[in-house]
């Protein structure tokens, strides 16, 4: 017997195996049963062993708290309060804004901020504010610095935490009503 001859004979015996056990035949479901809402439908799979919850899944470890921009008040101060510079990156789902370079009065010195978002509540340490500083000479050989812990960056974060809770003081009155 040839290979190919051995290999087509398996695959007909395997075909014959599967087919007669009803692996290949798909399930027959009565629609009237199964339940429009997403929801209820995940919790009916869940009751029949067809699935795993998300609420398990979730147990294991990790963090459920997730927002929507429109609804987050840390990310919509920020956009507030960074409106006069023009935006580089914006990343919601990355949790970070980046800025372009900026030039004030100053047109030799410029500034580029960044800020990534390290958790949705409204604290000092759920920001991450990046500083940098360019300075051009006359022969536009320019330098650029990170400025740690600078007084641009001190007042932008509390800038941004007090619009912040400003905004979500706002929020809370409206659901309210």
């Amino acid at each position: 017997m040839t290979n190919k001859y051995k290999h087509f004979l398996i695959f007909l015996a395997l075909l014959i195996v599967l087919s007669s056990c009803n692996a290949l035949k798909p399930e027959k479901v009565d629609t009237r049963k199964v339940p429009t809402n997403a929801q209820e439908r995940a919790k009916q799979n869940i009751k029949e062993g067809r699935g795993a919850s998300i609420d398990s899944l979730l147990r294991r470890g990790g963090n459920t708290n997730f927002e929507f921009s429109s609804s987050n008040p840390m990310w919509r101060a920020s956009l507030e309060i960074l409106d006069f510079l023009p935006l580089n990156t914006v990343d919601y789902s990355g949790g970070v804004i980046v800025s372009d370079w900026y030039t004030g009065d100053n047109s030799r010195e410029s500034i580029k901020i960044s800020i990534r978002f390290l958790s949705n509540e409204i604290r000092s340490d759920s920001l991450k504010i990046i500083v940098h500083k360019k300075n051009c000479s006359e022969n536009l050989n320019c330098k650029t610095a990170l400025l740690n812990n600078s007084k641009i960056g001190q007042e932008l974060r509390s800038t941004i935490l007090r619009k912040a809770v400003e905004l979500e003081k706002d929020s809370k009155k409206k659901k309210k009503r």
